[in-house]
C-alpha cells in the first residue's frame, strides 16, 4: 500500500485528491493549516493540522512527526492567490504568495527529504498562469511571479532528486471551482482525477515535466 501525502488538503483540490487516492486503497497523510474539517476527518485519512506552509516552525514539526514514515507520493496542494493589478499593487500581498506559493513547496520537501522513499513522486500543483509563454492577459502579479517561481523550483527538485531516484512534475489542475477562484470552472473531482493519473504516469523519464491535468505538456 504505497504512502501519499497531500499538502493543503482541507478544501477543494486537496480534499479531493485525499478522498480518490483513499477510495483506491492508498494510505493518505493529509495536511491542512486549521485543525482537520469533519469532512476531511471523515474520509479515513490520517490528519496533521497546523501545517503552514510558510512557517519554517510548523514545516519541521511535520518533518519530526513523519520521521518513522517513507512517503511514496507527496502532491503539494497548498496555495494562496490574490488579484494585484499594475494600479493596485500591494506588495505585502505579492511576498505572502511567494512565502505560500513558491517558498512552500521547496521547504516541505527539502524538510522531509528523509522521509522520501526510493523511487519517491513529487507533484507540485503550479498553474498555468506562471507561464511565461502562455501569459497574453497580464494582471495578477503575485499570483504570476509565484507561480512561475515554483516552475523553476520544481525543474531544480527533478534535476537534485534524480540521483535518488525521485521524480517531479510540475500540475496545473485547470480552472477549478473553488473559494480560490470564486466556484468557476470544473469540479475538484473532476480535478483530482486528472492531478491522479498525471502523477500515476510520472518516472524518471519525465520528471521535470509542466503538465496539464489532462494530460498536455505546458510551455514554460
Amino acid at each position: 500500500m504505497p504512502t501519499c501525502l497531500v499538502v493543503g488538503a482541507s478544501r477543494g483540490i486537496g480534499l479531493e485528491l485525499c478522498r480518490q487516492l483513499a477510495a483506491r486503497g492508498d494510505r493518505v497523510i493529509a495536511t491542512c493549516r486549521a485543525p482537520a474539517a469533519d469532512e476531511l476527518a471523515g474520509l479515513g485519512v490520517t490528519v496533521i493540522g497546523g501545517v503552514d506552509v510558510a512557517d519554517a516552525g510548523a514545516v519541521a514539526k511535520l518533518a519530526h512527526q513523519l520521521t518513522d514514515t517513507k512517503i511514496d507520493q507527496l502532491i503539494h496542494n497548498a496555495g494562496i492567490l490574490s488579484r494585484e493589478t499594475l494600479d493596485d499593487l500591494d506588495f505585502e500581498r505579492i511576498l505572502a504568495q511567494f512565502k505560500v506559493n513558491a517558498l512552500g513547496p521547496l521547504r516541505v520537501v527539502h524538510a522531509l527529504q528523509d522521509c522520501l522513499a526510493p523511487g519517491a513522486k513529487i507533484g507540485i500543483v503550479s498553474s498555468r498562469v506562471g507561464s511565461l509563454g502562455d501569459n497574453t492577459s497580464g494582471g495578477i502579479y503575485g499570483y504570476r511571479m509565484s507561480k512561475a517561481a515554483v516552475n523553476m523550483a520544481g525543474v531544480n527538485l527533478a534535476l537534485d532528486l534524480r540521483a535518488r531516484g525521485v521524480a517531479v512534475r510540475l500540475l496545473h489542475p485547470g480552472l477549478v471551482a473553488t473559494e480560490m477562484t470564486g466556484r468557476r470552472g470544473i469540479e475538484p473531482a473532476e480535478a483530482a482525477r486528472g492531478l491522479i493519473a498525471r502523477m500515476d504516469e510520472l518516472r524518471l523519464e519525465n520528471s521535470g515535466e509542466f503538465r496539464h491535468a489532462e494530460g498536455q505538456t505546458l510551455p514554460w
